[in-house]
């Protein structure tokens, strides 16, 4: 056939851009494959990176507080990763959290407790703990809570006839005040301590291990009445002692003798002392053996025994804690005031019994909020073993009249003059003890110069006190060795000799 043939050349032409045509359609068909390739290398590529932030999230979580060492390069655990398969998010995130530093809140339950395990109180350090929402699962807190109860395996009871009674009466703040030679300096040397001797006897004492403990501690009447001696339970080398101080009433011829005037409550809720300067001016600050107790307990919480502080003896005669409390302030006119009475009313004709008694009340809350504990001196610092029964009652009526409703209930006698109402022989048939104890009394101290003495019986816990002061130091020191050296204690500002007692 010619090949210039027109329809030949026509039927040519259309074969051309058929396969033309198929060669098109492949080529984009081919493109579009392509492009659902790369659509899903790219959505593969973003979910990897979503994953892998999900899980550096999940890990960063649970050690936020501690850096993750375990990866670092080089580390056994990083080459140990490397060659095993990952182990499961869940896991990776429960133990991170398990091995986190605590919480604040974790930290701020085991300060609490911890003080409480340093004054002795493990159980209640213990149950602290373990009343946590997140206990089961917080090993610190189970850290803890073992490492208490293995303190607490030490302890052993303390025999309570080898517990030791210790006293003061008001602190001197200025030694050049209290002993300038005139009709009381004689007396302040012989039964004052100065603030300075003071605090190197507490230190020298905790040193050896003592620990304060109350009378109440060493016995308690139960439910049946009886008086039942208790276990003190302290770790190897700690030595329970009873401290308690006298007359703290700053009476009026103690003014201006340099030693504080009132217990009062500072702008932050701590008892303090008030001290009148010699120009009249007021100070507010540690000025007794109150509020010096109280900041070394602060400093040294294993001083006390689960609080315990001192016992507070307290006349009525003048009033309380530096308050004029006794009824007959009430009335200038008061046949009963005293000439010193009659200049401070004089001197304060604003004075408001009410509110002084008040007050008075205010700072004895505080101080039994704060471990301290009151007794009586007698309302009138009378000598009981002297004394007739007749008498011994009127004095009791006015000291639970005027001082009981301000320190409350009370069950603890300290005799004035380091009295008592019979000798070493127990209380049976005492008239005078069966009225004090129809009366509440159920604890009695007087003062002996033995190192420890005890009497338990079923209806009262007695014990002999040791007078801290000017004339123990000076005349018998050696009384004193188990407690503390006193020629590095003495203070050198005392005029010697001190006088002799009698």
């Amino acid at each position: 056939m010619n090949e210039n043939n027109p329809q030949r050349r026509r039927s040519s032409y259309d074969e051309e851009m058929r396969r033309e045509y198929l060669i098109q359609k492949q080529k984009r068909i081919a493109h579009v494959r392509r492009l659902r390739v790369l659509f899903c290398c790219l959505a593969v590529v973003i979910i990897g990176v979503i994953i892998f932030a999900v899980a550096v999230a999940l890990r960063s979580g649970g050690k936020a507080d501690k850096p993750n060492t375990s990866s670092r390069p080089g580390s056994a655990s990083s080459d140990k990763k490397n060659s095993e398969p990952q182990k499961e998010t869940a896991t990776t995130v429960q133990n991170t959290t398990e091995t986190s530093a605590p919480s604040a809140q974790s930290k701020d339950l085991i300060a609490q407790a911890d003080r409480l395990a340093a004054s002795y109180d493990y159980d209640a350090a213990m149950d602290l703990l373990k009343g946590s929402s997140d206990y089961a699962s917080n090993q610190t807190l189970q850290k803890k809570v073992t490492e208490y109860q293995a303190t607490k395996d030490t302890c052993v009871p303390y025999p309570i006839d080898q517990i030791t009674h210790v006293f003061y009466h008001t602190l001197v703040k200025d030694p050049s005040r209290a002993f300038d030679s005139d009709s009381d300096s004689g007396g302040y040397n012989q039964v004052m301590t100065t603030i300075d001797e003071f605090n190197k006897i507490t230190q020298a004492m905790y040193e050896k291990g003592f620990v304060l403990v109350h009378l109440d501690d060493i016995a308690k009447v139960n439910e049946q009445g009886v008086m039942v001696a208790q276990d003190i339970m302290l770790p190897p080398g700690k030595k329970p002692f009873v401290l308690s101080q006298d007359d703290v009433s700053y009476y009026h011829y103690m003014d201006g003798d340099g030693m504080a005037s009132k217990l009062v409550i500072d702008e932050n809720g701590d008892v303090k002392t008030e001290y009148v300067e010699t120009d009249g001016s007021v100070t507010v600050g540690d000025f007794d053996m109150v509020p010096l107790i109280d900041r070394f307990v602060e400093q040294h919480p294993d001083f006390s025994y689960r609080g315990a502080k001192g016992t507070i003896a307290l006349t009525g005669y003048n009033g309380v804690l530096g308050y004029r409390t006794d009824g007959v302030y009430r009335d200038i006119n008061d046949p009963n005031l005293d000439p010193d009475q009659i200049e401070f009313l004089n001197a304060h004709p604003d004075f408001n019994w009410d509110q002084e008694v008040a007050q008075a009340t205010a700072v004895a809350t505080a101080m039994k909020e704060n471990g301290w504990q009151f007794a009586s001196h007698t309302w009138g610092h009378i000598n009981v073993g002297e004394r007739s029964l007749e008498t011994l009652m009127a004095d009791t009526e006015k000291w639970l009249t005027y001082v009981s409703p301000i320190v409350g209930e009370c069950d603890k006698i300290i005799f004035a003059f380091g009295a008592d109402i019979t000798g070493v022989d127990d209380y049976t048939g005492q008239p005078k003890f069966d009225y004090l104890k129809s009366q509440g009394f159920d604890y009695y101290c007087n003062v002996d110069s033995s190192q420890y003495w005890v009497q338990l019986r079923d209806s009262y816990l007695r014990m002999g006190r040791r007078n801290l002061d000017g004339y123990r130091m000076y005349y018998n020191p050696e009384l004193l060795s188990d407690l503390f050296d006193a020629s590095a204690v003495f203070d050198p500002s005392r005029p010697t000799p001190v006088p002799p007692m009698g």
